[in-house]
């Protein structure tokens, strides 16, 4: 049996009660891990309360309530709210569930775009002026070398690529040690959109694989400026310097991978290979950038 991770949120939503006080609501989904999964097949769990009870107890029960409700328990639970740190911390240890600041919360992060269109709006004592004041925004992180034992050499070699979304369909067949993906139906990516990616090449493939698997892998970003650079996001605020940009045909690559990656809805993925010649992948991650 696989790893069943699940995505959390507890937090105020644009709901009022009858004291004028908003209520709280926590959100849980399963995270797909499987580009064939499919998105209306994952565990989902939704309970709200009133603001007395927004406590790390409420929340342990809410948890337990989920737990017992679904198929499979989870191994660990991804959050993103970094306001709501300590109090899920508590709550899942005491209810004996590891839990990891994460931007992988790509379809609890879909779920609640959904529900803020098509739920909130129809349930008494909705705002609007409160929705659109409920987006969550962090500031610019700064960017850390990666460490020493995965750093590249001169022997490391990257690439912009892209593959049609189409070609997905086979990844469940694809020679990979290290992985995570999603359902690319659940992004609104269609099969004829081109998905853009960055391949490293390394001799070092397997420790920097095995490095990458250990973290909450968020996205790819390019850095402009005066230094540009392309930058992984990992974790709740973890910034790694993946490569220094230092021409400008590697910068025109650069800036045509970011313009793709907008027109696949953020959607990309990074690849690790030992050499370009190698007919598997060390690692591969399907990534999503915040909108």
């Amino acid at each position: 049996m696989g790893t069943t991770i699940w995505e959390l949120d507890f937090y105020s939503r644009p709901i009022f009660d009858e004291n004028k006080k908003k209520l709280w609501e926590v959100l849980i989904c399963e995270s797909p891990l499987d580009i064939a999964r499919s998105p209306d097949s994952l565990f989902k769990f939704s309970k709200f309360t009133d603001n007395k009870s927004v406590n790390s107890i409420w929340l342990r029960e809410a948890i337990e309530e989920a737990i017992a409700k679904a198929p499979i328990p989870p191994d660990r639970i991804r959050f993103f709210r970094r306001a709501m740190n300590n109090m899920i911390l508590k709550a899942c240890e005491e209810a004996d569930i590891p839990a990891i600041p994460s931007r992988r919360t790509y379809a609890l992060d879909r779920w609640i775009e959904e529900r803020m269109i098509d739920f909130y709006p129809t349930q008494d004592g909705y705002d609007a002026d409160a929705a659109k004041a409920a987006s969550v925004t962090y500031p610019p992180l700064n960017a850390v070398p990666l460490p020493d034992a995965v750093r590249g050499d001169r022997k490391d070699r990257w690439a912009f690529v892209s593959l049609e979304a189409a070609a997905f369909a086979e990844m469940k067949d694809w020679d990979i040690g290290f992985s995570e993906a999603f359902p690319l139906e659940m992004m609104g990516i269609s099969p004829e959109m081109k998905i853009p990616g960055l391949i490293i090449f390394s001799p070092r493939a397997t420790p920097l694989a095995a490095w990458m698997s250990g973290l909450e892998l968020g996205y790819l970003q390019l850095e402009t400026g005066k230094f540009p650079r392309l930058r992984l996001e990992t974790g709740a605020s973890d910034s790694w310097i993946l490569a220094d940009i230092k021409d400008e045909k590697t910068l025109a690559e650069a800036n045509g991978f970011d313009s793709a990656k907008k027109n696949a809805n953020q959607v990309h993925f990074l690849a690790i290979q030992s050499n370009p010649e190698s007919e598997s992948f060390t690692g591969f991650w399907l990534l999503k950038e915040d909108c």
